[in-house]
């Protein structure tokens, strides 16, 4: 239903230098789900991302968050809009000077007006929840890259937002360190019912946390749909998958990571033949990278 929808995009176009790296994207994500943006890299899922928590508006098409449009709104709107939700940052982005308990106090302290003992229980019951309340003093180069990921999903949930945004979260990450994100994505969503919306390209995580599916292909929105769905085509047999249409093989070859098929069959082998040939442009510049001082 309608009030169900707490993000939608509707023919969503973003230019960079004339270029578009995201071409009439259509996607809707319904509260309360766990929505995985995936696709190869370079195929918009981060300027999508961006474009949804308002760091650029898009060249063409409208974003709506919590059924207001966030395109040519005020930045005083757009910052009471911020405060309902939260971003994961595929680095964590904590700040170094600061300890776990301060990095998480300080949205709180900023956006709210709220007694600091009341700051303090609060801070206490978000490190509590991704199991780094033992590990509150200490600062983010005292701690490992999963704990890093887990101090940046703390402070995501400072202000108890309504939609968390996760951009990579298993990156970087041992294979067990990741699967611990994704049980805290779960638990999250199923404990405080929070929307996620995550971008990623780690199979294993997207089909362990998913309530449905969205495929980016250069800068196209392919296909949006269940997990059970994106399951059926990535097990079904080769002589199956073999029989679908284009874009379904293409979709089954990322899922699976084959080396062979549609994505790897569209790479233009006679690139360099043509450029050495003459028959495309030199792209090197004839300027020295360094102009010499004397």
């Amino acid at each position: 239903m309608t009030e169900d929808i707490v993000i939608s995009c509707q023919s969503v176009v973003k230019r960079f230098d004339g270029r578009a790296v995201l071409d009439g994207i259509n996607l809707e994500v319904r509260r309360g789900e766990t929505m995985v943006i995936m696709g190869g890299s370079g195929s918009g899922k981060s300027t999508l991302l961006r474009l949804m928590i308002g760091s650029f508006p898009p060249d063409e098409g409208e974003i709506q968050l919590f059924g207001e449009s966030i395109c040519c709104i005020s930045e005083d709107k757009m910052d009471a809009i911020r405060k309902r939700f939260g971003i994961l940052f595929q680095s964590g982005a904590l700040f170094n000077s600061m300890t776990l308990y301060e990095n998480v106090a300080l949205p709180i302290r900023e956006h709210t007006d709220l007694d600091a003992n009341i700051i303090d229980i609060q801070v206490k019951i978000k490190l509590e929840l991704v199991g780094l309340l033992e590990h509150a003093d200490k600062y983010p180069a005292q701690i490992s890259g999963g704990m890093k990921k887990r101090a940046g999903l703390a402070r995501a949930l400072a202000l108890d937002p309504e939609i968390l945004f996760y951009d990579e979260p298993s990156a970087g990450l041992d294979p067990v360190t990741s699967a611990q994100i994704d049980q805290l994505i779960m638990d999250l969503t199923n404990k405080l019912g929070v929307t996620s919306v995550v971008v990623t390209h780690e199979m294993d995580s997207a089909f362990t946390i998913a309530d449905r599916m969205a495929m980016l292909d250069k800068g196209r929105m392919i296909q949006v749909e269940s997990r059970g769905w994106y399951e059926q085509l990535r097990h079904e047999p080769a002589e199956v998958g073999e029989q679908r249409s284009g874009k379904d093989r293409l979709i089954r070859q990322f899922l699976r990571g084959d080396a062979e098929g549609p994505i790897t069959d569209r790479k233009d082998h006679t690139l360099l033949q043509r450029t050495l040939l003459g028959e495309l442009p030199d792209r090197v510049s004839s300027m020295p990278s360094l102009t010499p001082t004397r």
